[in-house]
Formats: structure tokens, sequence, C-alpha cells
């Protein structure tokens, strides 16, 4: 009996810890709206900016950062006058596709549960 307890931990340990490293890297409130801004197609900051209600500028700033360290984010500076910066999902950001896809269906669907929407 103790060797299916220590399996059923060794287990739930196995799945409780990768999900928890996923969740490091794209919690908070605005990771998630950036990167599904993103995977519209390549972003100015100003653009960024206006597409996600409620974001400063300081909180934009500090999330692409973030996202740009863990690769899921490039930040592209363009030889212009004035400098042109634009933000791009990495292959590795475009790996959350099916995450975020998932997550958003499962939102659909808590919705009309709960709130009875319709949308």
């Amino acid at each position: 009996m103790e060797k299916k307890h220590e399996r059923n931990h060794t287990e739930c340990r196995g799945m409780i810890l990768p999900v928890r490293d996923a969740l490091d890297v794209i919690n908070g409130k605005w990771k998630l709206p950036i990167i599904i801004a993103l995977t519209f197609g390549v972003k100015r900051f100003s653009e960024l900016s206006r597409e996600i209600p409620g974001i400063t500028d300081r909180m934009l700033s500090k999330e692409l950062r973030d996202l740009e360290l863990n690769q899921l984010v490039k930040r592209t500076v363009h030889d212009t006058f004035p400098v042109t910066v634009e933000y791009s999902l990495t292959e590795y950001g475009q790996s959350l596709e099916n995450v975020i896809d998932s997550l958003r269906q499962w939102g659909v669907n808590h919705r009309k549960r709960i709130m009875g929407d319709k949308t």
C-alpha cells in the first residue's frame, strides 16, 4: 500500500511542478493580454498600450522585459529616425497558442455556466 501512495505522490508532484513553472512565466494580470495582442501581429509599444485597456506604460515596459527574458517576446530596434521599436512573439512564444486557446474556451464555458452569459 505504501508503494502505491508513494507513486501517487510522485505523479502528483510531477504534474504540479511543471504547471507551477509555466504559471510563474505567464502569471499576473498583464502577461497573457500582451501575448494575446502580439498573436495578432508585430506591434509598437504605443499600439500595445492602446490595445490593452488599463495597463500603464511603466507596467507594459516591465512585463515586456520579463517576457523577453523568458524568450516569449522579441524586441526589435530599427535604425530609423526617430528610432522605431517593435515587439513580436518568438517561435517559443507562439507555442502558447494552444494553451491560450484552451484557456479562452474554458473561460467562455465558465462564463456561460456561472453567469449564464451567451457570448
